[in-house]
């Protein structure tokens, strides 16, 4: 069995590799999808493939349309999601994603530090697991495997 897990999150950090490297030298069978990694990019899509919009509202609308369908896609195909919330960065669009794979009935991993409980309480209420560290979420994915 191989599972493919959908990592939901901040861009700005690199905390995608940290999880992709801790799994691969624990040998889990597991492919990842995300979010686009580029933030100029995942801003200006609308643009690049609809051409210059006349005001930056119109702009993030046509960029968010085509992010969201990306997003919903690799959502769907993924058979886990892992969803981090730091400390640093609002992060409405961890929230967004972490309750669609709730809605979508995805089994969800929520890292968050202990400093975001209150403001996450709900949502961890939802998620199947809840941890404070990217190595306790892969060794939540780990068991899964185990005899």
């Amino acid at each position: 069995m191989k599972l493919s897990i959908y990592l939901a999150g901040e861009i700005h950090s690199d905390w995608r590799k940290e999880i992709k490297e801790k799994a691969e030298a624990l040998e889990l069978p597991v492919t990842f999808y995300g979010p686009m990694e580029d933030h100029d990019r995942s801003d200006y899509i609308g643009e690049e493939i609809l051409g210059t919009q006349p005001n930056a509202i119109l702009r993030d609308e046509a960029a968010s349309s085509i992010n969201n369908l990306r997003t919903e896609l690799l959502l769907q195909k993924s058979d886990l999601v892992i969803a981090l919330f730091g400390e640093k960065y609002k992060q409405w669009n961890t929230a967004m994603d972490a309750s669609a794979a709730i809605s979508l009935g995805k089994p969800l991993i929520l890292i968050r530090p202990e400093s975001l409980h209150h403001p996450l309480k709900e949502l961890s209420q939802k998620a199947h697991v809840t941890v404070e560290r990217v190595d306790q979420a892969l060794q939540v994915v780990q068991y899964v495997f185990s005899n």
